[in-house]
């Protein structure tokens, strides 16, 4: 078993205890460290990695986060250098945040970096900062992993203010005033009645006319730092009575109430998942939508033990007996394999226009041989799957844009013929036309997330942009 660490931050969360209570239980830690009230955020970071641990991994905790279901099974599986859990927001669906299960070398590396002089991302965002900086001399990136955690439901009015008034003015760009817009259009309230989402737009408006557009550093700076002040006005000026302290009861009858909500966690009942687009076809879009949908997929996976297994006609997966699913060409060679082994999964083929396909596959390989000389192990297995799944899909080690073309057409008509009785088992999206989530949400049988769809590739980040400035116009004018 790994020795586990929680550092549990807090500050004036009305679900802190709770939210305490809940990650011992669940993580069961062996040493658990709270940091109470500290700011600004960054002497919060700091004091946490002053913190001296002697354990395999450090599981962060913020106090606005309810964990719902045992983590400590994956824990002590874990060998990854960082993890960041989805959670279910209240204001704003799925996303990662709050809970960060971090491998003690990355903590130690973490507290031994500098940071560079005058970096606006470090104060911004000073924890991941760090983290990414640390992180890249190892050549690792976090991965995401889903649990049934609730976060930011039940705060305080007070809080909600807060928090939201922040948010606007954090959504000032382009791309983040988009996910604004989008989540508050999924907010549904009654007209005359106050509840968390009724008070989190109202503290959107109210920074918006507070803070204009053209307001100075100095002003966003004085009004940030009179936010408690003017949320204790508004909720006196609106006549509001605060909330009590919450308590475990008042969240096992939330439970009781939503027994019929989607549970999105390891324990939740769900397909395999496998990802049937050949590389290029928005096949990183698709598994960054899988995991926002609950379901965690793992993308042209590369290490030994599917390597072996693959190529000895294993298809009882070790990485399956965790993960919902696959995608990109790992799964093409033997999907009807996975359809036998794993009954009831759910399949999706990615396509895109053949000819921009060519041209992404083209400018994709160029420079990336399927043979060269390696000194690392781990990237001489990377080299052994390349070129396995090389011969396998595409019949060649390099690029050819007559034989591509080729093994798209009969790889998409094979697909749509082993399917063709099977219309609920298979769905045919075009990411890079711009589908998204209205239609794999319903192929899954999961809500459509508040969130915009993960568009990973430079045209498709593009489309996005052109797409929040037209949203942002829409919604100045309105």
């Amino acid at each position: 078993m790994a020795k586990v660490d929680l550092v549990f931050r807090q500050i004036d969360e009305r679900t802190r205890d709770v939210a305490l209570a809940l990650a011992q239980e669940h993580i069961r830690p062996e040493n658990t460290f709270i940091l109470d009230d500290v700011r600004p955020f960054t002497e919060c970071v700091n004091q946490m990695l002053r913190i001296e641990h002697d354990c395999d991994y450090v599981v962060y905790v913020d106090a606005d986060c309810l964990i719902l279901e045992d983590m400590r099974a994956f824990i002590d599986a874990c060998d990854a250098p960082y993890v960041d859990a989805y959670v279910s927001d209240r204001f704003r669906g799925r996303l990662h945040c709050g809970v960060h299960i971090t491998r003690i070398d990355v903590v130690r590396a973490m507290a031994a970096t500098t940071v560079p002089e005058n970096d606006l991302k470090y104060v911004l965002r000073p924890e991941s900062r760090l983290r990414n900086l640390a992180m890249k001399p190892m050549g690792s990136s976090k991965q995401f992993r889903n649990f049934d955690i609730l976060h930011d439901h039940f705060q305080s009015y007070h809080h909600v203010f807060m928090k939201y008034a922040l948010r606007q003015l954090r959504s000032r760009t382009k791309v983040q005033s988009q996910r604004l817009t989008r989540a508050m259009r999924a907010w549904k309230t009654e007209d005359g009645a106050m509840c968390d989402l009724t008070m989190a737009r109202h503290a959107v408006e109210f920074a918006r006319q507070a803070v204009p557009a053209s307001a100075s550093p100095k002003q966003v700076h004085d009004f940030i730092e009179a936010l408690p002040q003017h949320a204790s006005a508004e909720i006196a000026r609106l006549g509001l009575e605060e909330k009590g302290r919450f308590t475990r009861e008042e969240l096992d009858a939330w439970l009781v109430e939503n027994r019929g909500r989607v549970a999105y966690g390891q324990s939740a009942q769900k397909p395999k998942v496998f990802g049937l687009g050949l590389s290029r076809t928005g096949t990183r879009s698709l598994t960054g939508a899988l995991q926002m949908l609950g379901f965690d997929c793992s993308h042209y996976p590369i290490d030994e033990d599917t390597y072996i297994e693959l190529s000895n006609a294993q298809y009882d997966l070790t990485l399956l007996r965790d993960l919902d699913g696959l995608t990109d060409i790992t799964t093409i060679p033997f999907y009807p394999h996975f359809d036998k082994f794993y009954p009831g999964s759910k399949f999706i083929l990615t396509v895109r226009d053949k000819d921009a396909w060519l041209a992404s596959c083209s400018r994709h390989w160029y420079n990336r041989p399927a043979f060269k000389d390696f000194d690392d192990p781990d990237e001489g297995i990377h080299l052994r799957m390349r070129q396995f799944l090389r011969a396998a899909v595409y019949g060649c080690y390099n690029f050819d844009p007559e034989r591509f073309s080729h093994v798209y057409d009969e790889h998409v008509r094979s697909v749509m013929a082993y399917f063709k009785d099977r219309p609920d088992d298979l769905l045919i999206i075009d990411i890079c036309s711009g589908e998204g989530f209205n239609k794999l949400s319903e192929f899954l049988d999961r809500p459509v997330p508040a969130a915009p769809f993960p568009h990973k590739g430079a045209v498709l980040s593009a489309m996005m942009t052109a797409e929040a400035e037209a949203e942002s116009q829409s919604a100045r004018v309105a």
